[in-house]
């Protein structure tokens, strides 16, 4: 039973609060169009933003911010983004975010993506280009659009395959693709081949490891297919990557060696759309090796993660949402017993399992309203950083409210 100290009053407030402070600026920005006082661009150049705040709350546990019995605000996105096609075959883009998230994300202004993407060989029915800089990182369905609130289905992706607590670093990497599109009779085919250098800019990265270590991205690389049937009703996809990286120590009375960690995920992704509603689903094999990291003996284990998504159109304004989401980090040690007995830490810290439901109301256009409740069983998703060995709950709710615009 959910024993929080749920107030909704301080909720309401806080929502007023917020509406209060987004509508002057969509006032403001219809207003500033009116007198066009932005210079005058190039017709190929396009510019776009968004901004969102969400409220917090858990019955236990920490989730972005103070959150355990309390209303945390503490999560906030702000990014804007231009492209610039400079000739018919060469298109440049840019986007720059300012992002608040708890301990797992405080470095505020940040380059999510800047790139040129050239493409060598275009027709009617088939496209191939390269794209080089700091590219999004096409991972499963969702993940190279993730970061405006509008295009994900729900305040926070299934965390089975889309770590928040690690946003950044799944985000983007540096680096080039190749990629193409191939417009078939039995359907629409692309893909996308690249070697990047991941980021390591997430403060909960080397949190699941030990203190006192700095996080280096290696060469990786990544690959995923994708099928899309009568524009979309149907959409299949494969992706594999393998991303590595090393550990170094920082000065510490703590010595302990250099460590290599390699990531290797394998994900098959499938959705439907009908007019009204859609289903999709993921399921990842996730395979993780560390070695020589000294704290550590070397380990070697493959984890799986899975969600079932149902989405249904109430009307053009109101939707929802219902998902299960499971996370197991050892596919030979489900419960986590074998990693408790050796580690300490409690069983439940190596599994989630996490049914949601939400609701989705576009208040306008560009302003959209998401809430959504959690009920979760186990920890295996949550930050270190903001919830203290000892300190965790297996069995916790989350609340989750948040208001976005885009323009």
């Amino acid at each position: 039973m959910y024993a929080g100290k749920f107030n909704l009053n301080n909720l309401t407030r806080l929502l007023i609060c917020n509406v209060v402070v987004i509508t002057p600026f969509i006032s403001s920005n219809a207003i500033a169009a009116e007198k066009n006082w932005l210079p005058e661009l190039p017709d190929t150049v396009q510019i776009h933003g968004f901004l969102s705040q969400a409220l917090i709350h858990t019955s236990d546990n920490n989730f972005f911010g103070t959150t355990d019995d309390n209303i945390s605000d503490d999560f906030r996105e702000l990014g804007i983004n231009g492209s610039w096609r400079i000739i018919p075959d060469l298109q440049i883009a840019m986007q720059v975010v300012w992002r608040d998230a708890g301990k797992t994300d405080e470095q505020g202004l940040r380059i999510d993506y800047g790139l040129a993407d050239y493409r060598l060989y275009s027709s009617e029915d088939s496209l191939l280009g390269i794209k080089a800089g700091r590219v999004p990182t096409p991972l499963g369905l969702y993940n190279d659009t993730r970061d405006v609130a509008s295009t994900r289905p729900s305040i926070f992706l299934p965390q089975s395959i889309y770590f928040d607590i690690n946003r950044n670093s799944a985000l983007s990497a540096d680096g080039g693709y190749f990629y193409g599109e191939q417009n078939t009779d039995w359907g629409d085919f692309s893909f996308n081949v690249g070697i990047v250098v991941p980021r390591s800019d997430d403060p909960d990265l080397t949190a699941q490891l030990a203190k006192n270590i700095q996080a280096y991205g290696d060469t990786s690389w990544i690959s995923r297919l994708n099928y899309e049937w009568r524009g979309g009703e149907v959409r299949l996809a494969i992706t594999y990557a393998e991303f590595n990286a090393h550990f170094s120590p920082i000065p510490a009375p703590i010595k302990f060696n250099e460590g290599q960690f390699q990531f290797k995920p394998l994900i098959f992704s499938a959705q439907y759309n009908a007019e009204k509603w859609s289903l999709t689903g993921e399921y990842e094999f996730r395979g993780q090796r560390l070695n020589n990291f000294g704290l550590f003996p070397d380990s070697d284990t493959t984890g799986e993660g899975y969600y079932l998504q149902g989405i249904y159109k109430f009307t053009s304004y109101l939707e929802g949402m219902v998902r299960y989401d499971q996370l197991i980090w050892d596919k030979d040690d489900k419960h986590g017993d074998k990693f408790s007995a050796k580690f300490g830490a409690p069983a439940y810290s190596r599994f989630a399992k996490d049914w949601t439901v939400g609701l989705r109301f576009k208040l306008i256009p560009g302003l959209l309203l998401s809430t959504e409740y959690h009920r979760i069983n186990g920890t295996g998703t949550i930050s270190r950083l903001e919830n203290p060995p000892g300190a965790t709950k297996q069995h916790w709710d989350l609340y989750a409210i948040m208001l976005s615009y885009d323009f």
